[in-house]
């Protein structure tokens, strides 16, 4: 091609103006304040939960943000539509319309250990409470309650797994990751604060 014919041709080249698209992430987050602290939701693109945990300041955010990142994919980006079934579900339950998630959940972020705790948590219904103890002997380790407590401690999907509705044997309110005041605040939300 000569020069001319290679000016005719860049005359009439009209260059983008949009910024370049880039592919979306493998994981979305958004942190938002709730009735309940600040929470930090992350999803896969199809809406599965990987992380619904509270995060009071940008320090608890970035950690989990990188054991997200370290878990699953590097590509974690704020934001997107994959977020809307959580955060509605969400929504719904603290204003007393939903007693039960359907969201899809990924354990990916719990150790075998904490998964064969976790997973019993569903089984405790909406309204009704269990002890550590009694945790621990429902997954035929009786003597494991404090493990039991640890696991509980770690939950990658608080409040979506009801990690809230386990009390000391005396029924007494005890740690909890957004507090014991938010623990309180959602065992009276469904009409189960124990005496005391």
């Amino acid at each position: 091609m000569t020069g001319d014919a290679l000016l005719d041709t860049l005359a009439g080249y009209q260059p983008a103006i949009s910024p370049p698209r880039l592919p979306g992430g493998d994981v979305g987050y958004l942190v938002e304040d709730t009735a309940v602290g600040r929470m930090l939701f992350a999803v896969r693109p199809d809406g599965t939960v990987l992380t619904c945990r509270f995060a009071p300041d940008e320090a608890h955010a970035d950690a989990l943000l990188d054991r997200v990142a370290r878990a699953v994919s590097p590509r974690v980006l704020r934001g997107g539509k994959a977020l809307d079934q959580v955060r509605r579900e969400f929504e719904e339950y603290l204003t007393g319309r939903r007693r039960q998630f359907e969201v899809p959940l990924d354990l990916t972020l719990a150790t075998p250990f904490q998964r064969s705790v976790l997973t019993r948590l569903r089984d405790i219904g909406y309204g009704r409470t269990t002890s550590y103890g009694g945790l621990a002997t429902a997954i035929g380790r009786p003597t494991a309650s404090r493990a039991v407590g640890a696991a509980l401690g770690a939950n990658p999907l608080c409040v979506l797994l009801p990690c809230h509705r386990v009390l000391a044997g005396s029924g007494a309110l005890t740690g909890y990751a957004g507090g014991v005041e938010a623990k309180r605040l959602l065992l009276g939300l469904e009409g189960s604060i124990p005496p005391g």
